[in-house]
């Protein structure tokens, strides 16, 4: 195999090299390491049965945070009206009261019912020497149940 025999056979095993590496290219192509429906299909699940279980928690881990911020403004609400009360001699007439006299920025919404809408009670002022009414108490105007069983309304 001398001559031009032996060119055509080197030329021809160099096309064949070729040939065989753009089939291993097509091939590599065609079966791509990529993630079958199957595969899919078994995340999917498992990421729906994982949110399936978080969001019980999620919603009362919510529930609990706006059952503190409301004993919290509960809290802030009475020790105010004690707090005008020791500083004016008398109860506040309103909630409003607590916020023209600079004891409050503003009236809190409440987190239940996510409104302005909370419930005064009136009562006796025995800080007045006339016998006059003012708010005493305040609760939360809502009618649910909170977690403990108890309403938010007698909180």
């Amino acid at each position: 195999m001398t001559g031009s025999a032996g060119k055509q056979l080197a030329v021809s095993s160099k096309q064949l090299k070729r040939k065989q590496k753009l089939l291993t290219a097509h091939r590599s192509l065609l079966t791509s390491p990529g993630f079958t429906l199957l595969e899919l299909m078994i995340v999917i699940s498992i990421i729906i049965i994982l949110a399936a279980v978080a969001l019980p928690q999620y919603q009362k881990t919510i529930m609990h945070a706006r059952e503190t911020v409301l004993r919290d403004d509960l809290f802030r609400f009475r020790s105010l009206i004690d707090q005008y009360a020791a500083d004016k001699g008398k109860l506040p007439q309103s909630l409003d009261d607590l916020v023209t006299a600079g004891y409050l920025r503003e009236i809190p919404v409440d987190p239940i019912t996510e409104k302005k809408d909370w419930n005064a009670i009136t009562g006796e002022d025995p800080y007045s020497s006339e016998g006059g009414s003012g708010v005493n108490d305040v609760h939360s105007s809502s009618s649910e149940v909170a977690s403990d069983g108890t309403p938010y309304s007698d909180w």
